[in-house]
């Protein structure tokens, strides 16, 4: 089983709680799409990121002096979104992280998979960037099959607990053999379960930690998930979708 999540736009450096393990799987892709952003004009980088100055002129400085070996953060320490804060891995035990080191993987426009402790630096590139390279007219034709390859294993299931922004670049390549679970987290709203943004991404960093604090092994046991706002709510759920739904709401 592997789960799935989204980068975050805000990073840091910080090699003081862990030293990088590896270097991330696709780092020949990731040195082309560092060098196609070196060649592109200030006006050009900021356009694509639709950002303000501060922030562009940050990531453009980011890209001029990028160096993808050195002085390096474990992904899962480097990401600074609110998904990250709730799932505070800086407080994980050493069994937590070896669950998540096997099982996680953030999916990314600029590396493509990474391993919780693949060693990474600060950049800007979302996966809907109009990134034409090679004659790709984005990232999603750029990355392909790939990243699909590189996260699914012999059980042939993934938790996808990523944003649609990102679970689109895994979702078409799914096989029919696949078990494909997309957790949504939602309140009800005029008779139906509406989901929002800022409480979907709260509740996903906490279903990483309750996964990896419980070294959750199968799919069902999501349905267990020990929340204080969130409980799951089987008649709302499928195969595919697994509903959890606020309490007291």
């Amino acid at each position: 089983m592997k789960i799935i999540i989204s980068p975050a736009k805000k990073m840091n450096v910080d090699n003081d709680v862990f030293a990088a393990a590896k270097l991330p799987c696709f780092l020949k892709e990731a040195k082309q799409l560092a060098a196609w952003m070196r060649a592109l004009t200030y006006r050009e980088a900021k356009s694509l990121w639709a950002c303000s100055d501060k922030i562009a002129e940050l990531n453009f400085q980011r890209f001029a002096d990028m160096d993808l070996e050195r002085n390096l953060t474990p992904a899962l320490l480097s990401y600074e979104g609110i998904q990250y804060q709730y799932m505070a891995p800086k407080v994980f035990s050493k069994n937590a992280w070896d669950y998540v080191q096997e099982k996680l993987r953030i999916l990314s426009g600029f590396y493509g998979v990474l391993r919780p402790l693949d060693g990474v630096v600060p950049y800007r590139l979302e996966m809907q960037a109009k990134a034409g390279l090679d004659g790709k007219k984005d990232l999603y034709d750029f990355w392909g099959h790939k990243l699909y390859e590189q996260v699914i294993d012999e059980s042939r299931t993934i938790i996808n607990l990523a944003s649609k922004e990102y679970s689109k670049c895994i979702e078409p390549y799914l096989q029919p053999e696949d078990r494909f679970i997309t957790c949504i987290f939602g309140e009800w709203k005029d008779g139906k379960v509406i989901q929002k943004a800022t409480q979907a991404k709260m509740a996903r960093g906490e279903m990483v930690r309750f996964m990896a604090e419980n070294q959750i092994a199968e799919a069902e046991e999501l349905k267990l998930l020990d929340h204080p706002r969130y409980i799951f709510e089987e008649g709302l759920s499928s195969e595919k979708e697994y509903v959890f739904v606020r309490k007291n709401s």
